[in-house]
């Protein structure tokens, strides 16, 4: 093959190879994130003040020299700070917040389980790209799940009791007096068991149909203490049992399905006629020119790699992708036969959408 005829403007291949090398580092820096958490190294420092690498390393059981390298990497990244005349190293608690502290809003090793996951699935996904098939989210590698859960959860925390279900009309009484709802899509059951935590007269049942997510959100349940009030059961999104549930919720998922009109229909079909569907989705406006920021550069990205496979590899397989948007969802639930459809509040990464028969 030729090579192509390209007109070169010299400060712009500059600019853009600027930004190529952050991201080579910020790539680089998965497999280190990774290592810091699992190994316990971000919190051995979180709230430790200056440490040496081999006190770093004492206090994880670790090698090192294999510390000092991963030190000065993180320095290099701004992850941590260094100090050049004492040689010890600082994790800044606002970095701590992030990296070492597994309930905090802004947690976010997780989300570099799922990048790692990307990584290791790149093959499939690729042989997609030519066959046009789906890969559907069981066929992923296992960090996949486990991200996605260490990853949302801390949100679910921070949001989903004190903000989106208080958004929605006559939910939040509902709940507290005793209600019933289906968590559809549920994975390792984080959503379903805040619910439960919070509203101890309700019954919740949670539903998906990958089984080893349900074998893991079955025991979290049971470790919760919340297991007299949750069920999971592993079943799909069109299939799942039960009737007048006063809430249907779908967190970050209705756009992987296949048929999420499908989908919206057997939803109408369960709900109570005073019934509530609330949808979790990621935030996205309705234009591709309004998505092409930080946000969206990360969500198109999930979407090329899991969230769009996913669909495709679904009857239908209508593809909706990660980026829908609103407008592009409130057609799939008033095909459904919904009749009311509104944002009920918003966060810089989802849109908590209400949906009423």
């Amino acid at each position: 093959m030729n090579s192509p005829k390209l007109n070169v403007d010299e400060a712009k291949l500059n600019e853009f190879m600027g930004k190529a090398l952050a991201d080579m580092g910020a790539a680089m820096n998965t497999s280190l994130i990774l290592i810091g958490d699992r190994l316990g190294l971000y919190k051995a420092m979180a709230g430790a003040g200056p440490m040496t690498s081999q006190e770093v390393a004492s206090k994880t059981g670790t090698s090192e020299r294999y510390v000092r390298e991963w030190l000065s990497a993180q320095a290099a990244g701004g992850y941590v700070s260094f100090d050049a005349a004492s040689g010890k190293f600082t994790l800044p608690d606002e970095q701590a917040m992030a990296l070492a502290v597994d309930n905090s809003p802004a947690f976010i090793p997780g989300a570099y389980q799922i990048i790692a996951s990307t990584v290791l699935d790149e093959p499939t996904v690729r042989a997609a790209f030519k066959s046009g098939d789906g890969v559907g989210w069981h066929e992923h590698n296992c960090n996949l799940f486990e991200g996605t859960q260490r990853f949302f959860r801390p949100s679910y925390a921070a949001h989903l009791i004190n903000e989106w279900i208080p958004t929605l009309d006559g939910v939040e009484a509902k709940l507290k007096a005793g209600g019933t709802v289906a968590d559809v899509g549920c994975g390792y059951g984080a959503s379903t068991i805040l619910m439960a935590q919070a509203y101890p007269k309700s019954k919740f049942f949670g539903f998906d149909y990958h089984a080893p997510s349900i074998e893991w959100a079955r025991a979290s349940a049971a470790k919760a203490g919340v297991s007299d009030r949750v069920t999971f059961e592993v079943v799909s999104s069109k299939a799942f049992p039960g009737k007048g549930y006063d809430m249907v919720a779908f967190f970050d998922c209705l756009h992987d399905m296949g048929d999420p009109v499908g989908a919206s229909t057997h939803v109408r079909e369960t709900l109570k006629p005073d019934g509530t569907w609330m949808i979790v989705e990621p935030f996205a406006n309705d234009k591709l020119e309004d998505n092409l920021n930080l946000v969206g550069r990360i969500f198109y990205a999930a979407s090329t790699l899991v969230c769009t496979p996913a669909s495709l590899s679904q009857e239908v397989a209508l593809g909706l992708g990660a980026q829908a948007g609103e407008a592009r969802l409130r057609d799939v639930v008033t095909k459904g036969g919904f009749t009311r459809f509104r944002r009920a509040t918003e966060t810089p990464f989802n849109l908590i959408l209400e949906a009423r028969p």
